[in-house]
């Protein structure tokens, strides 16, 4: 579903990827792993049109998507839910949810799906009319893949999803992960969890500074000697 070939990507002098190769296919959870500034969010960021890559290409069913610009990555159906949430904090949850369908015109379905993001979160349904920015940090999360969700995309992005939130709170974003993926969406994962990511993920890859060092299943990986030292504090 998704290939990137190659991706080299430069932050100036620094170069933050260094010739990355990976794949997604349809109906997988792919999570990748690794330190603080190893480029994995730059890595998302190239996928989803907001970084240039120097060299290297992106592929997304078939199509190669290097120059396209990032509304129209969105329009083929990659949805990312950012980093830090991202909310628009002084508008009201609804309207947060309304601006993730801003490429759509089927207003019947926008407003099915909103109800659909409320069953499947119901404590945004409880705060529909709520400023964005007064929600806690799980609710925000929540939110944010909501928003994500509501572009319709068949691959779906996601950005450090459980960072700095309770652990009960990342159980239920993680069982919410898992439940998004099952109804057909194919989700690329980005996570410091790497012990909760690696249970609900098909595959994976270990990111240091800007290479792909390891992959495998996300049972192998969570085996791994290496992964097991550097990330799951074995």
């Amino acid at each position: 579903m998704l290939e990137l070939r190659d991706l080299v990507v430069n932050y100036g002098v620094i170069r933050a990827l260094k010739g990355i190769s990976m794949h997604i296919d349809e109906g997988e959870i792919v999570t990748l792993i690794g330190a603080n500034g190893a480029g994995k969010t730059t890595t998302l960021r190239t996928i989803s049109g907001l970084i240039k890559p120097k060299d290297g290409s992106i592929w997304f069913e078939g199509k190669d998507i290097t120059n396209l610009a990032p509304t129209k990555r969105v329009a083929t159906g990659i949805s990312q839910s950012p980093e830090g949430r991202r909310v628009f904090a002084d508008m009201s949850v609804q309207e947060n949810l309304e601006v993730g369908a801003y490429l759509r015109k089927d207003h019947a379905a926008i407003k099915e799906d909103i109800q659909n993001i409320y069953e499947r979160f119901p404590i945004l349904g409880q705060r529909s009319k709520q400023a964005a920015g007064t929600l806690s940090g799980g609710e925000q999360q929540m939110l944010a893949m909501g928003r994500a969700l509501m572009a319709k995309p068949r691959l779906l992005l996601l950005d450090e999803p459980s960072l700095g939130l309770a652990p009960l709170v990342v159980k239920e974003i993680f069982r919410i992960i898992r439940d998004i993926n099952e109804t057909g969406t194919t989700v690329f994962l980005v996570e410091q969890n790497a012990r909760m990511a690696l249970k609900i993920a098909d595959r994976g890859y270990v990111m240091e500074t800007g290479e792909i060092t390891l992959t495998g299943t996300g049972k192998e990986l969570a085996a791994s000697d290496e992964v097991q030292r550097s990330y799951l504090g074995h």
